[in-house]
């Protein structure tokens, strides 16, 4: 009797140690998830310091199209320039505004030249423009009207005339890993297509995926600095005259236009026309053969609308929508006094 009861107390023990390994193991594979409230913006200079200054007189006129004096004696227009008073910071800047509540609300230029003294209580958006942020042509990410021409130095806010994605990198301290540097500061402004540097003239151009995050980064890195003491000259390229970029360009703009066609159709009627669904491609060959064996007929000819439309179904809607209204007759003249 004792052996069987010491028996029975080590199997109870080891279940017992079995059931203990397998809590524990599950307690180990449980992660558990914490959802981060999203963060005011930060302030990013004392609203105290914030002011606006004009640049040193140099010459007779202050030209406020350019921001700059004309006039006098000639100057050296890179030597005058000084560096920006603030840089942005995403990581540590961005956060949710009064203007997060507003649909449709522009982007803050001072926070994105680092110099916003307002933060959370600001009235514009304190974040990087994404995919989802359109604006109008005639108006950039910081609701500033666009012109119908760029300006003489490719300054400013730029032109409707033309979706322009690449900024011009100017006076850039040449190094050995100057494509690199040049790489990891512009990609914080979001997200680059594609990057040419010329490093012998410390000379790039920077092509992001979206116009909104080019007119961003052109402000946000304009008179800064990479890894050196530079003052860079930041402003919208011109046209690339190679003609591969400029068949790639159409190419892209051919791509938006049929992807913005995608969404406004059916999706059951994008599968038929380009053949992604195999049943409806089955149901296609045999509608379009009108009887014919081995005959399929072309798209403009199998979808028609009309009158004369080879696909029945085609002349149906087209009788549909021609079908006048119902007119209701007025009743003949003298019908109520027969009545009465």
């Amino acid at each position: 009797m004792a052996a069987e009861t010491t028996v029975a107390t080590s199997d109870e023990t080891a279940l017992v140690a079995a059931d203990h390994e397998v809590a524990t193991s599950a307690e180990k594979k449980t992660k558990k998830i914490v959802r981060r409230k999203k963060r005011p913006a930060r302030v990013q200079v004392d609203p105290a310091d914030a002011k606006s200054e004009q640049p040193a007189q140099t010459g007779t006129v202050f030209n406020i199209w350019y921001n700059k004096w004309s006039g006098g004696d000639r100057e050296d227009k890179y030597a005058s320039q000084t560096h920006a008073r603030g840089r942005c910071n995403i990581a540590q800047d961005s956060g949710y505004t009064r203007a997060d509540k507003v649909p449709g609300s522009y982007f803050c230029l001072l926070f994105a030249r680092g110099l916003c003294p307002r933060g959370q209580d600001c009235e514009y958006l304190h974040r990087l423009p994404g995919i989802h942020d359109v604006f109008s042509p005639n108006v950039d990410c910081f609701g500033r009207d666009r012109h119908s021409s760029y300006r003489d130095d490719m300054g400013g806010v730029g032109s409707f005339m033309r979706q322009n994605r690449t900024v011009y990198v100017g006076r850039i301290h040449v190094t050995d890993d100057i494509e690199e540097i040049v790489a990891r500061h512009f990609a914080e402004w979001g997200e680059i297509e594609r990057t040419r540097v010329l490093n012998s003239r410390g000379v790039a151009f920077i092509t992001y995926t979206n116009v909104a995050n080019a007119s961003f980064a052109k402000e946000a890195m304009m008179h800064q600095s990479l890894d050196h003491d530079e003052v860079l000259n930041v402003r919208w390229a011109t046209e690339d005259p190679n003609p591969m970029a400029q068949k790639r360009e159409a190419r892209r703009i051919e791509e938006q236009a049929a992807e913005a066609i995608r969404r406004a159709l059916p999706a059951e009627f994008i599968a038929e026309i380009e053949g992604k669904d195999p049943e409806a491609r089955k149901r296609r060959k045999v509608e379009s053969s009108y009887g014919l064996e081995g005959y399929e007929a072309p798209d403009e000819v199998h979808f028609a609308r009309g009158v004369n439309a080879v696909n029945p179904r085609g002349r149906v809607v087209q009788e549909s929508e021609q079908q006048p209204p119902l007119m209701i007759e007025a009743a003949p003249a003298g019908h109520d006094d027969d009545e009465d």
